[in-house]
Formats: structure tokens, sequence, C-alpha cells
């Protein structure tokens, strides 16, 4: 086979890596979009199981597109992030529901994009922390700070090069937002405490 031939066979090749990485791209972005269209409708106590549904076909749909013919797409920034906020979505619903947290393999993702996601749980459940304070629900807001707390100590357990896994920021991050929701919330505690005492002398 001469050069000639074997560019062509090169170039038939690439193009249709090509056309695949473009569908993996689109792929991509609409599990980001409807992993965060399902978080949305999650912390507004709307239903999302049917967005849910439409965003475990759209992974499995990549998954299969990726796997076997070009493995070297699916461990891209690009895939990988979309199975981060898979992971995201699909560990704060589970939460929301009182369900098992699902492991990565139930999810169908590598360890990485896992601990990656976990990581930014972290943030979703202050925010739940943060309504059930508003509605006096300290319980409530306790339940989510605890779960906080029991997830960074996860994440802390890994300790490896950021070329392997970049999880040192999602660390950093998640202790910042513990702390300052546990303040959050104990500082809500103490000031319905002595409201208590006040309106009690009062009667």
């Amino acid at each position: 086979m001469d050069l000639r031939e074997i560019g062509n066979v090169i170039e038939e090749e690439l193009d249709e890596k090509d056309s695949v990485r473009e569908i993996a791209i689109k792929s991509s972005r609409a599990i980001i979009r409807m992993s965060s269209q399902a978080i949305i409708m999650m912390h507004r106590g709307e239903d999302a199981n049917e967005i849910v549904r439409k965003l475990k076909e759209e992974v499995w749909h990549l998954k299969s597109l990726l796997s076997e013919q070009y493995p070297d797409l699916l461990y891209s920034g690009f895939v990988q992030n979309a199975f981060q906020e898979y992971c995201e979505s699909q560990v704060f619903r589970a939460i929301l529901n009182g369900k098992p947290i699902p492991t990565h393999k139930e999810l169908g993702i590598n360890p990485e994009a896992y601990l990656m996601g976990l990581g930014d749980v972290v943030g979703e459940l202050r925010r739940e922390a943060l309504e059930a304070l508003k509605d006096e629900n300290f319980e409530r807001a306790e339940e989510h700070l605890e779960i906080m707390e029991k997830i960074y100590e996860m994440l802390m357990r890994f300790n490896y090069p950021s070329g392997l896994v970049p999880l040192k920021p999602k660390q950093d991050t998640a202790r910042a937002l513990i702390e300052k929701t546990r303040g959050e919330l104990t500082m809500a505690i103490i000031t319905e405490r002595v409201a208590k005492k006040i309106e009690n002398k009062k009667n």
C-alpha cells in the first residue's frame, strides 16, 4: 500500500471519529443540561422522574456509542464533565428520596467522575439546609449537614495527583460549605432559644 492509500485509510477513519466526536459533544451537553434541570426541579419539590428517565437513556446511548470503538473519547474531558453532572443529580435525588446512595458502578460511570460529582452534591445539600432553616426546621437542616459531613469524610480518603483526579478543590469547597452551614445552623438554633426564653418571660 502506497502513502496515498495509507493517507486515504487514515483520513476515512479520522473523519468517522470526528463525526462520532461531534455527536458525543452534543450528547454530553444534553446530559449536563438535563442533569441541571433535574436538580432545579428537585429543589422546587417537583416531579423529576421523566427528565431523569431521559437523562439515563442519554447516558446509556453515549456510553454505547463510545465504549467499544472510541474509549479514548469516553474518557475525554467533555464526556467526564457530563458524567460528573449526571452523578451529582442522581446522588442528590437518592438522598432527597431517602434511598441508598448509588455507587459509580450502579450509575455506570468511572470512579473519577463519580468522586467529582459527589463533591458537588455538598453544595446542593447546603441549599436544602438553608431552605430548612428558613422554615425553622432545624432537625431537617441537621440531617442535611450530617450527610454533607459524611460526603466530605469520604472525599478526604482520596489523596491522588490532580492528573488522576483533581479532587482537592472539591474537598476544600466542601469543607468551607460545611463550616459555613454549621455556623448558620448553630446561630439559628441559639436565636430560636433566646426568642423562646424572652417569650416565656413575657408570659
